[in-house]
């Protein structure tokens, strides 16, 4: 199995992408935003940190996260948003992609892609260049003509 190393820096910015098993169209619905911004909403109760900029396209999500000074631990966050989700998920909607013997073996949903992608911003350049690219990703993949004609965004 491969070693994935991450940056870790406490306080720091991060730049995630999120993408849901198989490319799902999940977040096409209104419903299945709402209950991840939900999930979001719950973990940070728990384990502070600021989104900074967000964007739910149907089949993955992008964030850019400001972490508490004293906490870099971002896995831990996403792997409770993922799980809290899924509950909700499973139990709004169910399932319609059945597990293989790895995710039962796992006891792992097909709603999410078991890892994520991680950028660790490393100054205000940066930091503006990736909320541009939060901001403007509808756009890319043609789901809208311009950045304020897409709902499920921080813009």
């Amino acid at each position: 199995m491969p070693e994935y190393r991450r940056i870790v820096q406490k306080g720091g910015f991060y730049f995630f992408t999120i993408v849901t098993h198989q490319r799902q169209k999940l977040f096409l619905y209104p419903e299945a935003q709402s209950l991840l911004l939900k999930s979001i909403d719950h973990v940070r109760n728990y384990h502070p940190f600021e989104v900074k900029a967000f964007c739910i396209l149907p089949d993955h999500v992008h964030f850019l996260w400001h972490m508490p000074e004293n906490d870099a631990n971002y896995s831990m966050r996403i792997s409770q948003i993922k799980h809290h989700f899924s509950k909700q998920y499973e139990a709004l909607f169910g399932l319609s992609i059945p597990k293989n013997t790895s995710r039962q073996k796992r006891r792992e949903v097909t709603i999410w892609q078991r890892r994520f992608w991680e950028h660790w911003i490393r100054n205000e350049r940066d930091l503006q260049r990736h909320i541009d690219y939060i901001h403007y990703n509808p756009v890319k993949h043609g789901l809208v003509n311009k950045v304020c004609y897409w709902e499920s965004s921080s813009f």
